[in-house]
């Protein structure tokens, strides 16, 4: 278990846009500083993902956390498969009330940005019925009491502060992937990289395929989490960041080798037992369950 090491760290500023992969982050009770602060919601409220919305792939969101030389809460600019050529934009956290939104059905409270980074997100995404929010008090967001202590919270996580996936793991996955093309008479697809199931850590090491499944906690550094549950998965994950195309893997694949209670299952959720920084290159210790 001791050749266990961190081996990739990504945030995501506005939820659903571009991974941004960093050497250090700082674990706070609510996840880590810097992801999943903004989302984009449409017109009733909803959370707008890269499910129902590609080109948000195409939005690359950065803030201090993931570029030191930001000097505003979050930099808007454009990878090259964006549709349309915007100049980036500087958004400052915005101070005026909290309205009701809603995250996978449930009701939350987070502050409209201003007009022009609004402005910027419905230009970029090609629709006038959309607009970014930022969650300004990440403790007003309890987690599932069954799987979590009082007090517990998260930011616009889909339901936990941090996740975390294996790279043994991914490595089995895309074997069984090729089988399936191979079974099937298709050409052997390029092995899915771990950020389709867009992680926060990413470990590797002396450890089988889905030997996280069993873990009932994880101390990485200097910082103790718990581990909840397993992460479900969606079909976001058949979608090619770069391209933006909508493939049948890795559900294809995982609803044949992972799936119970109707749902396919890859990475873990995390939730933190204290804060400290994360760096690539950290040993992780497992407590198994």
């Amino acid at each position: 278990m001791s050749g266990i090491r961190v081996v990739d760290l990504f945030l995501h500023p506005v939820k659903s846009t571009a991974v941004r992969p960093v050497r250090a982050a700082r674990v706070t009770y609510a996840g880590l500083l810097g992801d999943r602060r903004w989302m984009v919601v449409d017109a009733d409220g909803d959370l707008l993902s890269a499910r129902e919305e590609p080109r948000l792939f195409a939005i690359v969101a950065d803030t201090p956390e993931t570029d030191p030389t930001v000097r505003s809460a979050l930099v808007l600019s454009q990878s090259p498969s964006a549709a349309v050529a915007l100049t980036s934009l500087h958004v400052d956290e915005p101070g005026g009330p909290a309205v009701e939104v809603t995250l996978h059905g449930k009701p939350l409270r987070a502050v409209p940005a201003d007009a022009e980074a609004t402005a910027w997100v419905r230009e970029s995404l090609g629709r006038h019925d959309v607009t970014l929010v930022w969650c300004d008090d990440p403790t007003r967001r309890a987690l599932n009491p069954d799987y979590s202590r009082p007090g517990d919270h998260t930011g616009l996580a889909d339901g936990y502060p941090l996740t975390l996936a294996s790279e043994v793991s991914l490595r089995r996955l895309n074997d069984w992937v090729a089988e399936t093309a191979t079974e099937r008479g298709e050409p052997l697809p390029d092995p899915l990289p771990i950020t389709r199931f867009r992680p926060n850590v990413v470990v590797d090491g002396d450890l089988e395929p889905f030997a996280e499944d069993d873990w009932s906690g994880v101390t990485i550094g200097d910082v103790v989490f718990r581990l909840p549950k397993g992460v479900d998965r969606c079909v976001m994950t058949t979608v090619d960041p770069a391209s933006l195309g909508r493939g049948h893997e890795p559900i294809r694949t995982l609803a044949r080798h992972r799936k119970r209670d109707g749902k396919t299952w890859f990475a873990v959720h995390l939730i933190p037992d204290g804060e400290g920084p994360l760096r690539v290159g950290d040993t992780v210790v497992p407590t198994s369950s």
